[in-house]
C-alpha cells in the first residue's frame, strides 16, 4: 500500500455551499409557481400545466452538458467525502473506482450530484433514489418470496428534481458500453432507449389509478418474457437458484464458523474483520441495546419475527464501491433451530444531494433511506429499519445482508441485451417515480414524441465524457501522491 501524502489543500465543502446557493437561487428564479395543489386539477390540466413548462425549460436543453468554468475539482470532493470514512478503508475505495471509468462514475455519485445542479430542471421535484445507474437496479424476492426487478439501492435517496434520476442513469448506460468495448453509436441508443421507455411508461402510469400504480410491480415473469431469448436461460438459473435457498444459508458456511469453541463471523481482513474494541465483554451489551432500539423501527409483526433469533456476532464488512469506508456491519443472528440469520447495519449519512436540494425532514439519515425505499420500491425487505448506536452516535439503516438477490450480470450483455436491459430501467424508474410523486405534469412535459429522448441520448454521450475526464484526473492524484490506493487481488 502507497503511504498517503498530501490532504485537501482547499475546503470544497464551502465552495460547494457557495455554488449550491447560487444553484438554489436559479432554481427559484426559473421554477414555476404552481396556482393550485397537483390533485385539485384534472387529468386534462396538468398535463397542460407540464407542456407549458417547455417555454421555461425546453426538452432540446435537458441535452446541454458544459463544464462550468467554476467547477469544483472533482477530487476535492471525493477527498472531502473521504473525512468520516474508516481511513484504513479508503484506499480499497479508490482501488475500485481505478479499475475504469464506469467504476469511478459509479462511485463518484456527489460528483455527479454537484453537476446536476447546474442543468436544467422543470422545478417539478419527486423521491429519486439518488445514485441511479444501472448496477443499482436487480432482482429480488418480495416477503411473499415473488422475484420483482426494482431499484435496490437507496443511500442517496432524497426529494429532488426528477431529471437528475434519468439523467445518471442514461449516462451509466453509455459508460458500461464503452467498458463492454462498445460504440458510443450503441452506447446513445441504449441511453436513448432508457429515456424513451421513462417517458412511455410515466405516460402510462399518470393516467393510472394511484392504487394502481401502488401495486405496479415488474415480476421476474415481466422481466423474462421481454428479454433476449439466448440470455434466459441464464437469468432462470439465478433465479432457480435464488430461491431454492436463503441468502443467510448461503453465507453461513463461508462467513461463519467455529473459533476457540464459539460461533463467529470468520475474518477476512481487509475486506471483513473485527476491530479490537469489539472483543471487549460490554460490546456484546451494546449491541443488544443496538438491536432494541432497531426493533422499535419495525411494524409490530416484523418485531414479532425478529425475536425469533438471538445475536451471536458482528464484524465490519467492505461493501459496494461508493459505500467502501463507511461503517458496514453485518450481524449474525441464530434461531432457536439454528437457522442463521445475516443481517447489515450501513452507515447513513447525509444525502449527496442534499447540498443542492436541500436537508432531509428525517433528522436520522437511516429513517431517510429507509422511507424512501419503502415509498419508491413496490416491496421491501421484512427486516428493514434503521438505529443510532448508542455508543458511537453513529447512524445506520437495517437491511438482511442478502435475500435471493440476483445481480446484473452486465459483463455478459451483448448489444440486444444492453439495449433490453435500457428499456427495463427506464421501466422501473418510471413506476418508483410514479408511486412517490403524481407526475402528470412531468408526462405532459415530455409528450408523445422522441425529443426528450433524443436530449438525453446527447446528454448521455457528453457527460460520459466527462466521467472519463474526471477519472483521468483521478489517475494523476493517484501518481502525485494526493491520493493512497490499495489494489485488491
Amino acid at each position: 500500500m502507497v503511504e498517503a501524502r498530501a490532504l485537501v489543500r482547499t475546503d470544497p465543502g464551502a465552495a460547494n455551499k457557495r455554488r449550491a446557493r447560487a444553484t438554489a437561487s436559479r432554481c427559484e428564479a426559473a421554477a414555476p409557481v404552481p396556482v393550485a395543489p397537483p390533485h385539485s386539477l384534472s387529468l386534462e390540466d396538468q398535463v397542460a400545466a407540464g407542456k407549458a413548462l417547455r417555454d421555461t425549460v425546453s426538452r432540446a436543453h435537458q441535452s446541454h452538458w458544459k463544464r462550468d468554468p467554476g467547477r469544483v475539482d472533482p477530487i476535492e470532493i471525493l477527498l472531502a467525502a473521504d473525512k468520516d470514512r474508516l481511513p484504513e478503508l479508503v484506499p480499497i475505495r479508490y482501488g475500485r473506482m481505478l479499475q475504469s471509468p464506469f467504476a469511478f462514475f459509479r462511485g463518484a455519485a456527489g460528483v455527479m450530484a454537484a453537476d446536476l445542479a447546474t442543468t436544467e430542471s422543470t422545478g417539478i421535484r419527486v423521491q429519486v433514489c439518488g445514485d441511479c445507474h444501472l448496477m443499482n437496479f436487480g432482482g429480488f424476492a418480495t416477503p411473499e418470496r415473488n422475484v420483482i426487478f426494482d431499484i435496490n439501492d437507496f443511500d442517496e435517496t432524497l426529494p429532488a428534481p426528477w431529471e437528475w434520476d434519468i439523467k445518471r442513469l442514461v449516462a451509466s448506460f453509455v459508460l458500461a458500453a464503452r467498458s463492454l468495448g462498445m460504440s458510443d453509436k450503441t452506447g446513445r441508443e441504449a441511453a436513448r432507449i432508457c429515456a424513451e421507455s421513462y417517458r412511455k411508461r410515466l405516460r402510462t402510469h399518470a393516467k393510472m389509478h394511484p392504487t394502481q400504480v401502488w401495486y405496479a410491480r415488474i415480476t421476474d415473469k415481466d422481466f423474462i418474457a421481454a428479454m433476449p431469448a439466448v440470455h434466459r436461460p441464464t437469468l432462470l438459473a439465478q433465479i432457480d437458484k435464488a430461491l431454492k435457498r436463503s441468502g443467510s444459508e448461503v453465507d453461513f458456511p463461508k462467513l461463519a464458523g467455529m473459533v476457540g469453541g464459539q460461533l463467529t463471523i470468520r475474518d477476512t481482513p481487509p475486506l471483513i474483520y473485527h476491530p479490537e474494541w469489539t472483543r471487549a465483554s460490554e460490546f456484546h451489551a451494546h449491541l443488544e441495546h443496538t438491536f432494541e432500539a432497531y426493533r422499535q423501527t419495525m411494524d409490530e409483526d416484523r418485531r414479532t419475527l425478529f425475536d425469533r433469533y438471538r445475536i451471536i456476532d458482528a464484524a465490519i464488512k467492505v461493501v459496494g464501491v461508493g459505500s467502501v469506508g463507511r461503517r458496514c456491519w453485518i450481524v449474525l443472528l441464530m434461531s432457536a433451530s439454528n437457522e442463521p440469520l445475516f443481517l447489515q447495519l450501513k452507515e447513513a449519512v447525509s444525502s449527496v444531494l442534499e447540498p443542492y436540494a436541500g436537508k432531509s425532514i428525517y433528522p436520522q439519515h437511516g429513517q431517510r433511506v429507509v422511507m424512501g425505499q419503502r415509498l419508491m420500491q413496490p416491496a421491501s425487505d421484512h427486516f428493514l429499519g434503521w438505529v443510532t448506536s448508542g455508543m458511537t452516535g453513529t447512524q445506520y439503516y437495517v437491511r438482511q445482508l442478502r435475500d435471493a438477490k440476483i445481480k446484473p450480470l452486465v459483463e455478459t450483455y451483448d448489444r440486444e441485451m444492453l439495449l433490453f436491459y435500457a428499456k427495463a430501467c427506464g421501466w422501473v424508474l418510471a413506476r418508483a417515480h410514479a408511486k412517490s410523486a403524481d407526475v402528470r405534469q412531468v408526462s405532459g412535459y415530455l409528450g408523445s414524441s422522441g425529443q426528450f429522448d433524443e436530449a438525453l441520448g446527447d446528454f448521455a454521450i457528453a457527460y460520459a465524457d466527462q466521467a472519463e475526464a474526471d477519472y483521468e484526473m483521478l489517475k494523476t492524484a493517484v501518481a502525485q501522491g494526493r491520493i493512497t490506493v490499495l489494489q485488491e487481488d
